[in-house]
């Protein structure tokens, strides 16, 4: 059973969405170009606040971001044996080599990567898919045809869960194979692609006989809220990407991958 994880009820939970997605997009932007541990660091002491001010709980927060506290150790693991060598070797076996320069562009990694995901989770707990589509069509301006139609992929998503569930108990009822794991996983998996493919077409159509692939300008039941908490969040993450990159520069340890 999937946990229930409740809602974010802090002030960043009454933002638009569109402006958590520019928070996120201007704080990952330096981190993806430069990988050092300074940076990395940096941006990860300046996010604390804005995890605080989600308004998640502890539980909640530690279910949401388990799946990066396990992914970032892995991936800096991975870096630390088998990453480039330079500096004093420590270890080395076969395609094993450990050095000074590994293990530093493993904690650099493992910095980034949670600098990176954390915000993108956290300022996205609990966000509404309708609001999300309505912000990113009237205020980034994105052509509502395509937002509509992600919206209503994203909302059959929730659906395949208890597609799943009602395919299993069909077929248990049927005693339809009851015996080989491997053979009823892929058979269900093939049922649950022919369901989702004929409800992607029902929708497809539904939506087409609505008028929603129209090149009209469309209007919108619900107006998206833009105002000064919305410039407050988008300038956190410009400073918060600023200010890494200018500390990481002044200590000399500023590295930057892109194109290299």
């Amino acid at each position: 059973m999937i946990p229930d994880l409740g809602a974010a009820t802090g002030p960043l939970s009454r933002i638009n969405p569109v402006a958590k997605l520019a928070a996120a997009l201007l704080i990952a932007l330096p981190l993806v170009v430069t990988i050092d541990v300074v940076s990395g660091l940096t941006a990860l002491v300046l996010e604390l606040p804005l995890l605080f001010a989600s308004g998640l709980s502890a539980r909640s927060f530690w279910i949401r971001t388990l799946p990066v506290w396990i992914a970032a150790p892995l991936a800096a693991l991975t870096i630390a044996l088998y990453g480039a060598p330079s500096g004093e070797t420590h270890v080395r076996w076969l395609l094993v080599h450990v050095t000074d320069g590994s293990l530093e562009l493993a904690v650099a990694t493992l910095f980034r990567v949670l600098a990176i995901a954390l915000p993108g989770i956290v300022l996205f707990a609990g966000v509404d898919p309708t609001d999300l589509a309505d912000g990113l069509a009237q205020r980034a301006r994105l052509p509502a045809r395509f937002v509509l139609g992600a919206l209503g992929g994203m909302r059959l998503v929730g659906l395949l869960v208890s597609d799943w569930r009602e395919l299993e108990t069909a077929r248990r009822a049927r005693g339809v194979a009851d015996t080989g794991r491997i053979r009823r996983l892929v058979g269900m998996a093939f049922s649950l692609v022919v369901l989702a493919i004929r409800r992607g077409t029902h929708l497809a159509t539904a939506m087409e006989a609505r008028a929603f692939g129209a090149d009209t300008p469309r209007t919108w039941a619900r107006d998206s809220p833009w105002g000064g908490r919305e410039w407050a969040l988008v300038a956190a993450g410009l400073a918060i990407s600023g200010i890494a990159l200018a500390v990481t520069t002044a200590t000399g340890y500023l590295n930057v991958v892109l194109g290299g």
